[in-house]
């Protein structure tokens, strides 16, 4: 598998969600259709010069595998320096860098019906909605159950599509949406997604097979809270970690070239698209950050262990996570290790990017 990559895409479409969110598509040209091609709940990294920085900002996927496009949902932050950008500058034709797919937020393949409980709030829902289009299209015996909280009705994205699907697969899609801010019929509706409110609304659903969760921090651990004591194994609870600055995962711009101590505390050999380069490892800074500063490039997007895009096999050496938010328990038992969160504990390492 390549390590992901960066490619010039022109916008074909934006669309407004709602007043604070827009999503784009994509047009892929046919030579990097097989490049772009995705899973439900993985995500792109987009890249522009904003400010004279070189930004990233990664955003969910949120177009199903029989849409036939390539779609992300951009909701607007105060301050945010990228969804600022999105919204006021770009539109229909634009070229715009964007990383091929990337992330672990993805259910195994099964052959056999299941039930799927979706628990979302905010741009949350985005690579939900993924998931919930290529499921219901896709798996006919298959049930799917989205409990979605929001402030008020108006910040619901997708509220129309939602309810078509919802019309669509009747007795097979559940929607139930929560709002904090704003009264609704039935009590248990009006609140926060917490703990007590989630194992009310999911009483009598039948057993669950998956349970997807993305949202806020403490929303994520409640809902994860109710599936374990409804006996989901943690295997089955998957969790999609955004960072609450810019609606996606945690921003940062590329890091100005740093000069390297004369001993570092450690060598990385990195493997990427066949190439081996060595790179010096200066305490404290990050693989991702001393290749930069070699002028080698390698795949990051978060820089704050919440995706996967910087994965690479650790091959030989030993070295620790100072966080990890997205490496499944399985990648880590393979040798997997989130290399913005890196911390050598030999003198040596070798780092395989190209490994699957």
């Amino acid at each position: 598998m390549p390590a992901p990559r960066f490619h010039k895409l022109t916008i074909s479409d934006v669309r407004r969600e709602t007043d604070d969110a827009v999503s784009l598509a994509f047009a892929v040209p046919a030579r990097l259709r097989q490049a772009y091609g995705f899973l439900p709940g993985q995500y792109l990294t987009l890249r522009a010069t904003i400010g004279g920085e070189d930004l990233r900002r990664s955003y969910s996927i949120c177009a199903g595998l029989d849409d036939g496009e390539l779609r992300v949902a951009v909701k607007r932050v105060a301050g945010g320096a990228f969804s600022n950008f999105v919204h006021d500058r770009l539109k229909p034709g634009d070229e715009i860098e964007v990383m091929t797919p990337a992330g672990q937020f993805t259910l195994p393949p099964s052959d056999r019906p299941r039930v799927i409980v979706a628990v979302a709030c905010g741009s949350g829902i985005t690579p939900v909605m993924s998931h919930l289009t290529t499921v219901l299209a896709r798996a006919p015996e298959s049930q799917l159950v989205l409990l979605y909280g929001n402030r008020t009705g108006r910040d619901i994205i997708f509220a129309e599509a939602l309810a078509g699907l919802k019309d669509r697969y009747l007795g097979r899609f559940s929607l139930t949406h929560v709002l904090s801010r704003e009264m609704q019929d039935l009590p248990v509706l009006h609140g926060r997604l917490d703990r007590a409110r989630i194992e009310l609304l999911l009483h009598g659903v039948p057993a669950v097979d998956h349970a997807l969760i993305c949202g806020p921090a403490g929303m994520m651990d409640e809902a994860a809270m109710a599936f374990a004591a409804m006996g989901l194994p943690p295997e089955r609870i998957h969790r999609e970690y955004f960072t609450p600055g810019e609606g996606g995962r945690v921003a940062q711009a590329s890091p100005r070239p740093a000069t390297p101590q004369a001993e570092p505390a450690a060598i990385a050999e990195v493997i990427i698209d066949g190439r081996h380069h060595e790179v010096p490892l200066p305490e404290g800074m990050s693989v991702i950050d001393a290749a930069l500063a070699q002028g080698i490039e390698l795949p990051f997007s978060c820089k704050g262990g919440m995706c996967c895009s910087c994965r690479a096999k650790l091959v030989s050496g030993k070295a620790k996570m100072a966080v990890n938010y997205s490496l499944q328990p399985w990648e880590i038992a393979a040798g997997f290790i989130l290399t913005c969160q890196l911390r050598p504990l030999t003198p040596r390492l070798v780092l395989d990017y190209d490994a699957v």
